[in-house]
């Protein structure tokens, strides 16, 4: 796994995010991976709405597809 310090995301630009307020990093593959997740996880325990999970998803989602199609 990637370590992300917190310098590194305060140098990360804001569309590397999934969530509000520069949550969620989703900047590569394996992050975006973890932004699914996350955000699953974030919902279940209530933290965030199902609604803002599926946008945190579908973002992410698209990152990855992105990524596949660029290294494809």
């Amino acid at each position: 796994m990637s370590t992300l310090t917190a310098a590194d995301r305060r140098h990360m630009p804001s569309k590397d995010f999934a969530g509000p307020g520069r949550t969620f990093p989703d900047g590569d593959a394996e992050h975006a991976r973890l932004a699914i997740g996350g955000a699953t996880r974030a919902k279940d325990a209530g933290n965030i709405s199902a609604e803002e999970a599926k946008r945190i998803q579908q973002k992410a989602r698209h990152k990855l597809l992105a990524d596949t199609l660029v290294k494809g």
